[in-house]
């Protein structure tokens, strides 16, 4: 009995030495130790053993036994180790290297020149007002004499919620709004940015979605000589000093006169070319006095005061300084597009 359980743990250890990974190391502990192990049958036939002998091999059994596990238990922890090595040698890092460059945002170049225009603005004392893109008729249209059925509605195609409420065509509502806010005090000077809607089909140059500035002033005695005055320092300020401007009458049912509002090509500086279209000029924005109608229903004695208003928008401002052939690149997310604008 003793020469077998001699011949047992020798038979145990060696394979324990052998194998390489848990899994077999595993099947080694069950060969031998299993409740089907040739130890575990040993003890089974302890009954055939003389008394005298029991103890002595019942003793020799455990610590033949104890030794095979602390053998498994070693060859385990080596396994394991080796696993370790094996994968931090894997996964070890030069920390001589150069890193991996991090991609920085950007800002996009409409937020650039939608702060642009809002520092010049308010340099020369504007503030910045802002209302709801989801309008009432009232304030989007009938505030700005632009009643029911009038056929000036046609200019501008536009998305309605309801008979009654639509996505703004302008910013002009946060005009009457601010107004109206007032109660008749004067100065209102402000900007309104923000986005507008119309049903524009999408091209080169039109968007269903855009962004407009526009700009309103209050007050006694206000003419379009300080309205021109306020648009050549607001053309100064973007495209250069050289930078003139030229009014042309036009027609628009809250002002009256209305003037389109032209900048000297910043191209070829008024010499004529193709962006300019040879004529020198390229119009930015359209003005005028606010309509007497506009203003008494703001709340303003149309005979004591006056106001001009103009608006721009913001897509064709930056298209202008920075060369932008098509409108749809601001809204097509491309990092190619939107990479140029870092140091801008």
């Amino acid at each position: 009995m003793k020469e077998r359980l001699e011949q047992l743990k020798q038979e145990a250890l060696t394979e324990i030495d052998q194998v390489n990974d848990i899994q077999a190391l595993t099947a080694v502990k069950v060969k031998y130790l299993g409740k089907k192990g040739p130890i575990t049958e040993v003890l089974r036939g302890m009954a055939n053993v003389s008394a005298e002998e029991r103890p002595l091999i019942g003793k020799l059994v455990n610590e033949i036994r104890e030794e095979i596990e602390r053998g498994l238990n070693l060859k385990e922890t080596a396994i394991k180790n080796k696993a370790l090595e094996e994968k931090l040698e894997k996964e070890t890092i030069d920390v001589t290297l150069p890193g991996k460059p991090i991609s920085q945002g950007n800002r996009h170049p409409l937020s650039k020149v939608i702060e642009e225009i809002e520092d010049i603005f308010i340099g020369m004392g504007f503030e910045v007002a802002e209302g709801p893109e989801v309008e009432s008729d009232y304030y989007n249209f009938e505030a700005l004499n632009l009643p029911k059925e009038h056929p000036a509605r046609d200019m501008q195609d536009s998305f309605y919620i309801t008979e009654e409420i639509l996505m703004r065509t302008h910013t002009s509502p946060v005009q009457v709004r601010t107004m109206l806010n007032k109660k008749g005090n004067v100065p209102v000077k402000i900007i309104c940015p923000g986005k507008v809607y119309r049903r524009d089909d999408d091209d080169a140059t039109h968007s269903h979605q855009f962004i407009q500035i526009e700009g309103l002033v209050v007050d006694e005695n206000i003419t379009m000589t300080d309205l021109k005055g306020v648009l050549l320092n607001f053309a100064k300020k973007m495209y250069g000093d050289h930078a003139k401007i030229r009014l042309r009458p036009s027609f628009f049912p809250f002002t009256e006169p209305s003037a389109e509002v032209d900048v000297s090509c910043m191209m070829c500086g008024g010499d004529g070319c193709r962006t300019c279209k040879n004529t020198g000029w390229i119009e930015i924005l359209g003005s005028g006095m606010v309509h007497p109608k506009v203003l008494e229903m703001a709340g303003y004695d149309p005979e004591r005061y006056s106001g001009f208003a103009f608006g721009m928008g913001v897509e064709r401002i930056a298209m202008l300084k920075y060369g932008i052939d098509d409108i749809r690149h601001f809204y097509t997310n491309d990092l190619r597009f939107l990479d140029q604008f870092k140091r801008v």
